[in-house]
């Protein structure tokens, strides 16, 4: 989850980890990033918002396979 990040702070003053994830074409050195962990009091409550979910939800059945309309044997 956290491979390739860094903690960052924002324009707007908080702090953040970023995922850098290239340069902006034409963008004269700046990178597009994609947020992970947004250090806010709604950011954080996000993240363990779904941390919560993501540990309450139901493991899902196995379910056939289906390879090109076909069955594949088990």
């Amino acid at each position: 989850m956290f491979r390739n990040c860094r903690l960052a702070r924002m324009s707007d003053g908080h702090y953040c980890f970023v995922r850098d994830l290239g340069p902006v074409k034409g963008g004269k050195g700046m990178r597009h990033h994609e947020v992970i962990v947004d250090f806010t009091p709604r950011g954080v409550f996000d993240l363990l918002k779904g941390l919560f979910t993501r540990s309450q939800s139901p493991k899902l059945p196995d379910l056939p396979r289906y390879r090109l309309g076909v069955r594949e044997r088990s």
